[in-house]
């Protein structure tokens, strides 16, 4: 399903940092479809009625979740996302301009509690920003910044560029010779 393009799964990570690839369990994950169409589609004729009239019910959640699933799988993402034993989870993990930025979307203006505690042990969990999206106006609160969940769609997720500088290698056969001689 994944080949063809119906599902994405979100991988595990076992610390909020670079690189998440290496940090992902390739044993543990959450499956999402790749197009939140085909969710609401399966959810059923009564349940799109619903959704039509503003009524997403207990389905609100799962519904915002698996929107930013599709955006970041459409904007070329792997996606991951963090959790402990204790109960500690953020929903999605992106690298952003050099930095794990972890992605918290809320189906209403709920308070989350794992991205307080993330932000309150910066030398524990590495992570400087969160980006918190949900029920709100656009928001800033130390290094919180909350988002409509409408705004999603905007996240700059381009890769990085990286520029090496030209290497001296005569210098660097210099600086060898010099290490072996002592």
């Amino acid at each position: 399903m994944e080949d063809a393009g119906i599902i994405c799964r979100c991988y595990n990570t076992d610390i909020t940092g670079l690189p998440m690839e290496g940090n992902a369990k390739d044993n543990v994950f959450k499956v999402y479809l790749a197009d939140i169409g085909l969710l609401v589609e399966m959810l059923g004729p009564s349940t799109r009625a619903d959704i039509l009239q503003g009524n997403l019910g207990g389905f609100k959640g799962a519904i915002y979740e698996n929107l930013m699933a599709d955006t970041l799988h459409k904007k070329a993402q792997n996606l991951y996302y963090f959790q402990k034993d204790s109960g500690l989870e953020l929903d999605f993990l992106v690298r952003m301009n050099g930095e794990c930025v972890p992605l918290e979307v809320k189906a209403k203006s709920a308070k989350s509690k794992s991205a307080k505690t993330v932000l309150s042990h910066p030398e524990k969990y590495q992570v400087k920003h969160i980006i918190k999206f949900g029920d709100y106006n656009i928001g800033r609160a130390g290094t919180l910044l909350t988002l409509p969940n409408y705004m999603q769609f905007l996240l700059d997720l381009e890769p990085e560029k990286v520029v090496l500088e030209k290497i001296d290698t005569d210098e660097l056969t210099r600086l060898a010779k010099e290490a072996l001689e002592k």
